[in-house]
């Protein structure tokens, strides 16, 4: 029953594949996508360092915004692709040795992201799945320490800030899209970026963080 499963699964993208119509994304055209986006930090967080509890460490929330993507079709299959949105704003929580410590802060952050896309099957296929490699500037901005951070670094002192520094990562996409009419398409992806920043704090402190962070998206796709 398995196997005639999947041999059905692969019979359905195979039609999808070799589908045509009219009005097929091609050479030339342009593209605008709207959806949502969330975005997933796979964190694994540096120490804070000296003076610090040893193994101080932090975590940071996911967050979900609308998306706006920008593509054009260089070739039928080759497309350069922007992706742009509402900024995200992110908590950043206690991990290991000060875990159930609570919000430490909070950060936004835009991170536009140039892709390279190569588009599968022929300009005219109702279903197209393409992969891509970009690259991403994040930007971070309007970061806010809370009362538990400085209780943690500055314990009876001032009000601890902190910023994270902005960084060019790489990003690598796999997706797809559907084509529903003339104009219309549903189009949905997955985008692993390799991120690296440096939280630095009012108390002097610096703490490496690595949030190679994941992003599911979903919308609908208007062709020019």
């Amino acid at each position: 029953m398995k196997n005639t499963s999947i041999v059905k699964v692969l019979a359905v993208v195979a039609i999808l594949g070799t589908a045509t119509g009219a009005a097929a994304q091609a050479k030339g055209d342009w593209t605008v996508k709207v959806g949502v986006n969330k975005i997933t930090p796979k964190v694994e967080s540096g120490n804070v360092s000296a003076p610090a509890l040893p193994n101080t460490k932090a975590d940071v929330g996911p967050d979900t915004k609308p998306i706006l993507n920008l593509a054009y079709f260089v070739t039928d299959n080759i497309v350069a692709e922007l992706d742009l949105g509402a900024p995200y704003r992110h908590k950043l929580f206690g991990a290991d040795a000060i875990a159930g410590t609570g919000e430490l802060g909070t950060a936004d952050v835009l991170p536009p992201t140039l892709f390279a896309q190569y588009r599968f099957f022929g300009p005219d296929a109702v279903f197209r799945p393409y992969v891509g490699l970009g690259v991403t500037y994040a930007y971070f901005r309007r970061e806010r320490g809370s009362a538990q951070l400085t209780a943690i670094l500055n314990t009876g002192g001032p009000a601890s800030t902190f910023s994270l520094e902005a960084k060019w990562a790489a990003s690598a996409q796999l997706g797809a899209s559907v084509r529903l009419n003339e104009r219309w398409s549903i189009d949905g992806g997955v985008i692993k970026t390799r991120l690296r920043t440096t939280a630095s704090y009012s108390t002097g402190q610096t703490q490496a963080m690595k949030l190679d962070p994941v992003a599911v998206n979903l919308g609908v796709t208007f062709k020019f």
